[in-house]
C-alpha cells in the first residue's frame, strides 16, 4: 500500500473508495493545515514550473489556485478581499504585464 502524507483534495478519499480500495485519512489541526497548504503550494508549484506545454501549465495554475482559496480562507478573508488587495497593490505599484526585468539601481 502506498503511503503519501499529503494533503489532498476533499473528494479524493470518495474517488478512492469508488475505485474499491480503502485510504486512511485524518483531519489536520490548524498548524498543520496551513503547514500543509504550504508543502502542497511549492509541490504545485514544481510542478507547474515543469509543465512543457500551456494544457499541463493551466492544469497547474488551476491547482495553485485552489490552494490559493483555501489559504485566504484560513487566513479569514474571501477572495474578492484577496483580490482587493491584489488590486490595491497593483494599481500603485502595477503589474507583471510589462515583463521588466531590472537589472540595477544606481546610488546617485
Amino acid at each position: 500500500m502506498p503511503i503519501y502524507n499529503k494533503l489532498v483534495r476533499d473528494l479524493i478519499p470518495k474517488i478512492i473508495e469508488a475505485d474499491g480500495k480503502t485510504c486512511v485519512t485524518h483531519t489536520l489541526n490548524d498548524s498543520q493545515y496551513i503547514a500543509e497548504i504550504n508543502n502542497k503550494m511549492h509541490e504545485e508549484l514544481a510542478e507547474y514550473e515543469e509543465a512543457t506545454n500551456s494544457e499541463d501549465a493551466v492544469e497547474e495554475l488551476s491547482d495553485l489556485l485552489e490552494l490559493i482559496h483555501a489559504a485566504a480562507a484560513y487566513h479569514g478573508v474571501t477572495i474578492e478581499e484577496l483580490e482587493a488587495v491584489r488590486a490595491e497593490k497593483a494599481k500603485a505599484r502595477g503589474g507583471f504585464n510589462e515583463r521588466i526585468y531590472l537589472v540595477e539601481v544606481a546610488d546617485d
